[in-house]
Protein backbone atom coordinates (compact mmCIF):
# COMPACT_ATOMS: atom_id res chain seq x y z
CA UNK A 1 0.00 0.00 0.00
CA UNK A 2 1.09 3.27 -0.96
CA UNK A 3 2.36 5.35 1.97
CA UNK A 4 0.85 8.89 2.57
CA UNK A 5 2.29 11.55 3.06
CA UNK A 6 3.47 12.95 6.47
CA UNK A 7 0.69 16.48 7.28
CA UNK A 8 3.23 18.47 8.32
CA UNK A 9 5.22 17.50 5.36
CA UNK A 10 2.13 18.47 2.86
CA UNK A 11 2.00 22.14 5.14
CA UNK A 12 5.63 22.37 4.37
CA UNK A 13 5.08 21.15 1.11
CA UNK A 14 2.55 23.92 0.36
CA UNK A 15 3.91 26.45 2.17
CA UNK A 16 7.08 26.10 -0.65
CA UNK A 17 5.52 25.93 -3.22
CA UNK A 18 3.43 29.18 -2.84
CA UNK A 19 6.40 30.78 -2.53
CA UNK A 20 8.10 29.26 -5.18
CA UNK A 21 4.92 30.03 -7.78
CA UNK A 22 5.83 33.64 -7.09
CA UNK A 23 9.16 33.90 -8.64
CA UNK A 24 7.69 31.92 -11.37
CA UNK A 25 4.75 33.99 -12.05
CA UNK A 26 6.46 37.14 -11.96
CA UNK A 27 9.16 36.15 -14.58
CA UNK A 28 6.46 36.15 -17.65
CA UNK A 29 3.86 38.50 -15.87
CA UNK A 30 5.14 41.59 -16.59
CA UNK A 31 5.72 40.84 -20.76
CA UNK A 32 2.06 41.21 -21.27
CA UNK A 33 2.36 44.74 -19.42
CA UNK A 34 4.96 45.98 -21.71
CA UNK A 35 2.99 48.41 -23.92
CA UNK A 36 1.07 49.97 -20.96
CA UNK A 37 4.27 50.33 -18.96
CA UNK A 38 6.06 52.34 -21.47
CA UNK A 39 2.97 54.55 -22.65
CA UNK A 40 2.71 56.04 -18.69
CA UNK A 41 6.65 56.16 -18.23
CA UNK A 42 7.07 57.73 -21.92
CA UNK A 43 9.62 55.46 -22.93
CA UNK A 44 10.35 52.69 -25.33
CA UNK A 45 9.66 49.29 -25.41
CA UNK A 46 13.20 48.35 -25.56
CA UNK A 47 13.86 50.40 -22.55
CA UNK A 48 10.78 48.89 -20.58
CA UNK A 49 12.46 45.19 -21.41
CA UNK A 50 15.06 45.55 -18.81
CA UNK A 51 12.10 45.08 -16.59
CA UNK A 52 11.84 41.65 -17.64
CA UNK A 53 16.00 41.03 -18.51
CA UNK A 54 16.90 42.42 -15.15
CA UNK A 55 14.94 40.36 -13.15
CA UNK A 56 15.95 37.45 -15.09
CA UNK A 57 19.56 38.62 -15.13
CA UNK A 58 19.42 39.02 -11.15
CA UNK A 59 17.48 35.28 -10.49
CA UNK A 60 20.80 33.99 -12.42
CA UNK A 61 23.50 36.04 -10.59
CA UNK A 62 21.19 35.13 -6.98
CA UNK A 63 21.16 31.10 -7.49
CA UNK A 64 25.04 30.25 -7.00
CA UNK A 65 24.97 32.38 -3.41
CA UNK A 66 22.09 30.27 -2.53
CA UNK A 67 24.36 27.09 -2.53
CA UNK A 68 26.62 28.37 0.21
CA UNK A 69 23.69 30.54 2.28
CA UNK A 70 21.59 27.53 2.78
CA UNK A 71 24.67 25.70 4.33
CA UNK A 72 25.96 28.89 6.42
CA UNK A 73 22.34 30.20 7.68
CA UNK A 74 20.35 27.08 7.12
CA UNK A 75 17.68 26.59 4.95
CA UNK A 76 14.82 28.14 7.09
CA UNK A 77 16.48 31.06 7.42
CA UNK A 78 17.66 31.67 3.86
CA UNK A 79 13.96 31.12 2.61
CA UNK A 80 12.54 33.77 4.64
CA UNK A 81 15.22 36.15 3.80
CA UNK A 82 14.78 35.28 0.39
CA UNK A 83 10.74 36.10 0.67
CA UNK A 84 11.94 39.42 2.42
CA UNK A 85 13.73 40.33 -0.63
CA UNK A 86 11.35 39.33 -2.98
CA UNK A 87 8.88 41.45 -1.43
CA UNK A 88 10.62 44.32 -1.09
CA UNK A 89 11.27 44.58 -4.76
CA UNK A 90 7.52 43.96 -5.50
CA UNK A 91 6.85 46.99 -3.24
CA UNK A 92 9.06 49.04 -4.76
CA UNK A 93 7.88 47.78 -8.35
CA UNK A 94 4.29 49.32 -7.33
CA UNK A 95 5.42 52.50 -6.17
CA UNK A 96 8.07 53.10 -8.77
CA UNK A 97 7.88 56.69 -9.94
CA UNK A 98 10.01 56.21 -12.94
CA UNK A 99 11.46 53.81 -15.41
CA UNK A 100 14.94 53.49 -13.98
CA UNK A 101 13.37 53.09 -10.37
CA UNK A 102 10.59 50.42 -12.00
CA UNK A 103 13.77 48.32 -13.36
CA UNK A 104 16.01 48.52 -10.01
CA UNK A 105 13.27 47.15 -8.11
CA UNK A 106 12.79 44.32 -10.27
CA UNK A 107 16.46 43.29 -9.93
CA UNK A 108 16.21 43.00 -6.83
CA UNK A 109 13.01 41.10 -7.33
CA UNK A 110 15.03 39.11 -9.08
CA UNK A 111 17.24 38.98 -6.31
CA UNK A 112 14.68 37.09 -4.06
CA UNK A 113 13.70 34.95 -6.70
CA UNK A 114 17.16 33.87 -7.08
CA UNK A 115 17.36 32.61 -3.63
CA UNK A 116 14.12 31.09 -3.60
CA UNK A 117 14.22 28.99 -6.71
CA UNK A 118 16.83 26.52 -6.28
CA UNK A 119 15.98 27.01 -2.64
CA UNK A 120 12.08 25.17 -3.24
CA UNK A 121 13.89 21.91 -4.81
CA UNK A 122 16.74 21.75 -1.99
CA UNK A 123 13.89 21.81 0.52
CA UNK A 124 11.40 19.78 -1.02
CA UNK A 125 14.33 17.35 -1.71
CA UNK A 126 15.59 17.34 2.01
CA UNK A 127 12.31 16.97 3.30
CA UNK A 128 11.01 14.24 1.42
CA UNK A 129 14.35 11.95 1.27
CA UNK A 130 15.19 9.41 -1.66
CA UNK A 131 11.91 7.36 -1.38
CA UNK A 132 9.94 9.51 -2.01
CA UNK A 133 11.34 12.10 -4.11
CA UNK A 134 9.74 11.36 -7.43
CA UNK A 135 6.63 12.06 -5.79
CA UNK A 136 7.25 15.61 -4.23
CA UNK A 137 9.14 16.91 -7.39
CA UNK A 138 5.77 15.52 -9.04
CA UNK A 139 3.91 18.32 -6.61
CA UNK A 140 6.97 20.64 -7.42
CA UNK A 141 6.35 20.09 -11.46
CA UNK A 142 2.67 21.19 -11.23
CA UNK A 143 4.73 24.64 -10.34
CA UNK A 144 6.86 24.65 -12.96
CA UNK A 145 4.22 23.78 -15.51
CA UNK A 146 1.17 26.45 -14.66
CA UNK A 147 3.61 29.13 -13.75
CA UNK A 148 5.05 30.08 -17.13
CA UNK A 149 2.07 29.71 -18.79
CA UNK A 150 -0.21 31.55 -15.82
CA UNK A 151 2.17 34.63 -15.54
CA UNK A 152 1.21 36.23 -18.90
CA UNK A 153 -2.73 35.40 -18.19
CA UNK A 154 -2.58 36.49 -14.53
CA UNK A 155 -0.54 39.54 -16.01
CA UNK A 156 -3.63 40.38 -18.92
CA UNK A 157 -6.19 39.32 -16.23
CA UNK A 158 -5.25 42.71 -13.45
CA UNK A 159 -4.76 44.87 -16.53
CA UNK A 160 -7.98 44.70 -17.87
CA UNK A 161 -9.65 45.41 -14.13
CA UNK A 162 -6.44 47.08 -12.22
CA UNK A 163 -3.92 49.74 -12.81
CA UNK A 164 -0.19 48.20 -14.20
CA UNK A 165 1.01 48.86 -10.31
CA UNK A 166 -1.04 45.94 -9.10
CA UNK A 167 0.45 43.79 -10.67
CA UNK A 168 3.41 43.98 -8.55
CA UNK A 169 1.67 44.88 -5.58
CA UNK A 170 -0.72 41.60 -5.64
CA UNK A 171 2.31 39.75 -4.94
CA UNK A 172 2.91 41.78 -1.08
CA UNK A 173 -0.43 39.61 0.62
CA UNK A 174 -0.04 36.24 -1.20
CA UNK A 175 4.15 36.80 -0.28
CA UNK A 176 3.13 37.35 3.55
CA UNK A 177 0.67 34.59 3.86
CA UNK A 178 4.30 32.78 2.25
CA UNK A 179 5.94 33.90 4.89
CA UNK A 180 3.34 33.19 8.05
CA UNK A 181 3.24 29.32 6.44
CA UNK A 182 6.88 29.32 6.38
CA UNK A 183 7.48 30.60 10.21
CA UNK A 184 4.98 27.74 10.73
CA UNK A 185 5.92 24.85 8.88
CA UNK A 186 9.54 24.87 8.02
CA UNK A 187 11.84 23.02 10.82
CA UNK A 188 15.01 24.80 11.49
CA UNK A 189 18.37 22.61 10.46
CA UNK A 190 20.23 20.49 12.80
CA UNK A 191 22.20 22.23 14.68
CA UNK A 192 24.54 19.28 14.47
CA UNK A 193 25.45 19.57 11.26
CA UNK A 194 29.03 20.52 10.54
CA UNK A 195 30.29 23.75 10.27
CA UNK A 196 30.33 25.22 6.41
CA UNK A 197 32.94 26.42 4.59
CA UNK A 198 33.58 30.24 3.79
CA UNK A 199 31.77 32.05 0.64
CA UNK A 200 33.73 30.97 -2.32
CA UNK A 201 33.56 35.06 -3.22
CA UNK A 202 36.02 34.39 -6.44
CA UNK A 203 33.60 31.16 -7.04
CA UNK A 204 30.64 34.00 -6.40
CA UNK A 205 32.20 36.75 -8.56
CA UNK A 206 32.75 34.36 -11.51
CA UNK A 207 30.06 32.02 -11.85
CA UNK A 208 26.94 34.10 -11.31
CA UNK A 209 27.52 37.17 -13.71
CA UNK A 210 29.33 34.91 -16.12
CA UNK A 211 25.74 32.94 -16.99
CA UNK A 212 23.89 36.18 -16.61
CA UNK A 213 26.10 37.53 -19.26
CA UNK A 214 25.66 34.56 -21.95
CA UNK A 215 21.45 34.88 -20.77
CA UNK A 216 22.01 38.49 -21.31
CA UNK A 217 23.94 37.45 -25.23
CA UNK A 218 21.29 35.68 -25.76
CA UNK A 219 18.38 37.67 -25.05
CA UNK A 220 19.71 40.46 -27.04
CA UNK A 221 20.22 37.86 -29.74
CA UNK A 222 17.00 37.21 -29.48
CA UNK A 223 15.73 41.29 -29.67
CA UNK A 224 17.85 41.76 -32.80
CA UNK A 225 17.27 38.50 -34.52
CA UNK A 226 21.40 38.19 -34.73
CA UNK A 227 24.26 36.87 -33.45
CA UNK A 228 27.33 39.38 -35.22
CA UNK A 229 25.60 42.85 -32.80
CA UNK A 230 28.03 44.48 -30.64
CA UNK A 231 25.46 44.12 -28.20
CA UNK A 232 25.30 40.21 -28.41
CA UNK A 233 28.66 39.60 -28.61
CA UNK A 234 30.49 41.50 -25.69
CA UNK A 235 28.62 40.17 -23.04
CA UNK A 236 28.58 36.30 -24.89
CA UNK A 237 32.92 36.75 -25.06
CA UNK A 238 32.54 38.18 -21.39
CA UNK A 239 30.51 35.31 -20.10
CA UNK A 240 32.39 32.65 -22.11
CA UNK A 241 35.92 34.27 -20.89
CA UNK A 242 34.29 33.99 -17.02
CA UNK A 243 32.70 30.45 -17.02
CA UNK A 244 36.24 29.22 -18.43
CA UNK A 245 37.76 30.96 -15.40
CA UNK A 246 35.33 29.57 -13.10
CA UNK A 247 36.26 26.14 -14.20
CA UNK A 248 39.72 26.68 -13.69
CA UNK A 249 39.24 28.58 -10.33
CA UNK A 250 37.13 25.28 -9.06
CA UNK A 251 39.68 22.75 -9.89
CA UNK A 252 41.97 24.24 -7.64
CA UNK A 253 39.33 25.76 -5.03
CA UNK A 254 39.32 23.82 -1.75
CA UNK A 255 35.53 24.50 -1.80
CA UNK A 256 34.32 25.62 -4.62
CA UNK A 257 30.69 27.61 -5.05
CA UNK A 258 29.47 24.10 -7.31
CA UNK A 259 31.59 21.31 -7.50
CA UNK A 260 32.10 20.92 -11.06
CA UNK A 261 33.13 17.01 -10.37
CA UNK A 262 29.20 16.69 -9.74
CA UNK A 263 29.16 16.32 -13.63
CA UNK A 264 31.61 13.06 -13.24
CA UNK A 265 28.46 11.48 -11.93
CA UNK A 266 26.78 10.21 -15.04
CA UNK A 267 22.93 9.96 -13.49
CA UNK A 268 23.63 13.78 -12.29
CA UNK A 269 24.29 15.03 -15.49
CA UNK A 270 22.04 13.35 -17.57
CA UNK A 271 19.43 14.63 -15.18
CA UNK A 272 20.95 18.39 -15.83
CA UNK A 273 20.79 17.72 -19.62
CA UNK A 274 17.63 16.56 -19.90
CA UNK A 275 15.73 19.23 -17.74
CA UNK A 276 17.74 22.10 -20.16
CA UNK A 277 16.01 20.67 -22.86
CA UNK A 278 12.85 20.63 -21.51
CA UNK A 279 13.28 23.76 -20.51
CA UNK A 280 14.18 24.69 -24.28
CA UNK A 281 11.38 22.97 -25.25
CA UNK A 282 9.04 24.57 -23.04
CA UNK A 283 9.69 27.79 -23.80
CA UNK A 284 10.14 27.19 -27.66
CA UNK A 285 5.84 26.19 -27.26
CA UNK A 286 5.51 29.27 -24.80
CA UNK A 287 7.07 31.53 -27.30
CA UNK A 288 5.63 30.15 -30.91
CA UNK A 289 2.20 29.51 -29.72
CA UNK A 290 0.53 32.47 -29.15
CA UNK A 291 2.18 33.83 -32.12
CA UNK A 292 0.67 31.20 -33.89
CA UNK A 293 -3.37 31.94 -32.47
CA UNK A 294 -2.88 35.80 -32.93
CA UNK A 295 -1.06 35.09 -36.54
CA UNK A 296 -3.68 32.80 -37.45
CA UNK A 297 -6.38 33.40 -35.83
CA UNK A 298 -6.77 36.69 -34.85
CA UNK A 299 -6.51 36.46 -31.26
CA UNK A 300 -5.70 39.66 -28.60
CA UNK A 301 -3.09 38.80 -26.11
CA UNK A 302 -5.54 37.55 -23.17
CA UNK A 303 -7.26 35.39 -25.05
CA UNK A 304 -3.74 33.40 -27.16
CA UNK A 305 -2.09 33.46 -23.71
CA UNK A 306 -5.91 31.20 -22.45
CA UNK A 307 -5.06 29.27 -25.55
CA UNK A 308 -1.39 28.14 -24.54
CA UNK A 309 -3.08 26.80 -21.10
CA UNK A 310 -3.13 23.27 -22.27
CA UNK A 311 0.52 23.24 -22.54
CA UNK A 312 0.68 23.68 -18.70
CA UNK A 313 -2.31 22.02 -17.87
CA UNK A 314 -1.10 18.79 -19.47
CA UNK A 315 2.28 19.09 -17.35
CA UNK A 316 0.11 19.56 -14.19
CA UNK A 317 -1.77 16.97 -14.93
CA UNK A 318 0.91 14.23 -15.56
CA UNK A 319 3.58 15.52 -12.96
CA UNK A 320 2.13 14.40 -10.17
CA UNK A 321 1.71 11.01 -11.53
CA UNK A 322 4.83 10.53 -13.22
CA UNK A 323 6.94 11.66 -9.96
CA UNK A 324 4.77 8.48 -8.37
CA UNK A 325 5.55 6.24 -10.51
CA UNK A 326 9.28 7.22 -10.48
CA UNK A 327 9.29 6.17 -6.61
CA UNK A 328 8.15 2.62 -7.91
CA UNK A 329 10.20 2.01 -11.23
CA UNK A 330 12.76 4.61 -11.33
CA UNK A 331 13.30 7.15 -14.16
CA UNK A 332 14.30 5.80 -17.06
CA UNK A 333 11.29 4.21 -18.65
CA UNK A 334 9.17 6.50 -17.83
CA UNK A 335 11.17 9.50 -19.34
CA UNK A 336 11.61 7.63 -22.62
CA UNK A 337 7.70 7.12 -23.11
CA UNK A 338 6.89 10.74 -22.23
CA UNK A 339 9.39 12.22 -24.73
CA UNK A 340 7.84 9.54 -27.36
CA UNK A 341 4.38 11.05 -26.86
CA UNK A 342 6.25 14.79 -27.05
CA UNK A 343 7.86 13.56 -29.85
CA UNK A 344 4.18 12.55 -31.42
CA UNK A 345 2.52 16.08 -30.34
CA UNK A 346 5.29 18.01 -32.29
CA UNK A 347 5.06 15.97 -35.44
CA UNK A 348 1.21 17.39 -35.24
CA UNK A 349 2.05 20.78 -34.97
CA UNK A 350 4.04 20.21 -38.35
CA UNK A 351 0.81 19.18 -40.23
CA UNK A 352 -0.65 21.65 -39.01
CA UNK A 353 -1.85 25.02 -41.06
CA UNK A 354 -3.33 28.19 -40.91
CA UNK A 355 -7.00 26.78 -41.73
CA UNK A 356 -6.69 23.87 -38.80
CA UNK A 357 -9.55 24.10 -36.78
CA UNK A 358 -8.43 25.77 -33.19
CA UNK A 359 -9.35 22.32 -31.22
CA UNK A 360 -6.45 20.52 -32.73
CA UNK A 361 -3.17 22.43 -31.87
CA UNK A 362 -5.02 22.70 -28.09
CA UNK A 363 -4.75 18.86 -28.51
CA UNK A 364 -1.35 18.88 -29.24
CA UNK A 365 -0.46 21.32 -26.83
CA UNK A 366 -2.22 19.34 -24.10
CA UNK A 367 -0.44 16.11 -25.28
CA UNK A 368 2.74 17.73 -25.37
CA UNK A 369 2.47 19.02 -21.85
CA UNK A 370 1.47 15.41 -20.69
CA UNK A 371 4.72 14.22 -22.19
CA UNK A 372 6.70 16.57 -21.38
CA UNK A 373 5.10 16.47 -17.39
CA UNK A 374 6.04 12.63 -17.82
CA UNK A 375 10.01 13.82 -18.39
CA UNK A 376 10.44 16.62 -15.90
CA UNK A 377 9.16 14.83 -12.86
CA UNK A 378 10.87 11.64 -12.96
CA UNK A 379 14.16 13.70 -14.45
CA UNK A 380 14.03 15.74 -11.24
CA UNK A 381 13.09 13.02 -8.62
CA UNK A 382 16.44 11.05 -10.03
CA UNK A 383 18.79 14.32 -9.72
CA UNK A 384 18.27 13.54 -5.82
CA UNK A 385 18.70 9.84 -5.75
CA UNK A 386 21.95 10.54 -6.86
CA UNK A 387 23.51 12.95 -5.12
CA UNK A 388 24.60 12.65 -1.47
CA UNK A 389 22.63 15.34 0.80
CA UNK A 390 25.33 17.81 1.46
CA UNK A 391 25.50 18.78 -2.42
CA UNK A 392 21.29 18.68 -2.93
CA UNK A 393 22.12 22.70 -2.58
CA UNK A 394 24.52 22.62 -5.40
CA UNK A 395 22.62 20.29 -7.95
CA UNK A 396 20.12 22.57 -7.29
CA UNK A 397 21.75 25.59 -8.30
CA UNK A 398 23.11 23.75 -11.70
CA UNK A 399 19.80 22.31 -12.44
CA UNK A 400 18.44 26.07 -12.47
CA UNK A 401 21.36 27.75 -14.16
CA UNK A 402 21.17 25.10 -16.56
CA UNK A 403 17.49 25.64 -17.08
CA UNK A 404 17.53 28.98 -17.55
CA UNK A 405 19.94 28.64 -20.07
CA UNK A 406 17.82 26.43 -22.10
CA UNK A 407 14.94 28.49 -21.57
CA UNK A 408 17.09 31.09 -23.27
CA UNK A 409 18.59 28.96 -26.33
CA UNK A 410 15.27 28.36 -27.12
CA UNK A 411 13.47 31.90 -26.81
CA UNK A 412 16.51 32.77 -29.56
CA UNK A 413 16.51 29.97 -31.75
CA UNK A 414 12.56 30.33 -32.20
CA UNK A 415 13.07 33.80 -32.83
CA UNK A 416 15.66 33.22 -35.69
CA UNK A 417 13.55 30.83 -37.19
CA UNK A 418 10.69 33.01 -37.40
CA UNK A 419 12.60 35.95 -38.63
CA UNK A 420 14.34 33.96 -41.59
CA UNK A 421 11.26 31.61 -42.17
CA UNK A 422 10.16 32.21 -45.72
CA UNK A 423 6.36 33.34 -44.32
CA UNK A 424 4.90 32.92 -40.67
CA UNK A 425 3.40 28.74 -41.26
CA UNK A 426 6.48 27.79 -42.26
CA UNK A 427 8.36 29.72 -39.18
CA UNK A 428 5.68 27.93 -37.16
CA UNK A 429 6.80 24.33 -38.61
CA UNK A 430 10.59 24.90 -38.33
CA UNK A 431 10.16 25.41 -34.52
CA UNK A 432 8.48 22.66 -33.45
CA UNK A 433 10.60 20.66 -36.18
CA UNK A 434 13.79 21.87 -33.64
CA UNK A 435 11.41 21.08 -30.32
CA UNK A 436 11.29 17.89 -31.80
CA UNK A 437 14.88 17.67 -32.16
CA UNK A 438 15.21 18.35 -28.58
CA UNK A 439 13.00 15.57 -27.71
CA UNK A 440 15.13 13.57 -30.01
CA UNK A 441 18.31 14.58 -27.96
CA UNK A 442 16.15 13.75 -24.47
CA UNK A 443 15.39 9.85 -25.36
CA UNK A 444 19.57 9.78 -26.00
CA UNK A 445 20.16 10.98 -23.13
CA UNK A 446 17.43 8.52 -21.13
CA UNK A 447 19.81 5.09 -20.98
CA UNK A 448 21.62 6.86 -18.44
CA UNK A 449 18.47 8.11 -16.47
CA UNK A 450 18.22 5.70 -12.65
CA UNK A 451 16.27 2.57 -13.88
CA UNK A 452 14.06 0.34 -11.72
CA UNK A 453 17.06 -1.42 -10.09
CA UNK A 454 18.64 1.96 -9.46
CA UNK A 455 15.20 3.70 -7.95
Amino acid sequence: MEERLDPALVRMITAVLLGGILGILNSTMVAVGTDVLAADFGASLSTIGWATTGFLLAVTVAIPFTTWAVDRFGGRRTWLSGLAVFLAGALAAGLSWDVGSLIAARVVQGLGAGILDPLVLTLLARAAGPARAGRVMGLMGVVLSLGPVLGPVAGGAVLDVLPWRWMFLLNVPLGLVAVLLALRSIRGDDASAPAPSRLDVRGLALLGPGFAAIVLALSQAAEHSAFTTASVLVPLVAGVVLLLAYGAHAKRAAAPLIDLRLFARGGFTASVAVMALVGLGTFANLFVLPLYYQQMHGHGVLAAGLLVAPVGIGGAISMPLAGRLSDRIGARMLVRGGAIVALLAGLAFTWMGPDTAQAWPAVAALVMGLGLGFVGAPTMGSLYRTLPPRLVPQGSSALYMLNQLGASIGVVVVTLILETAGDAMTGFHGVYWFAIGAIVLVLAASPLLPGREER
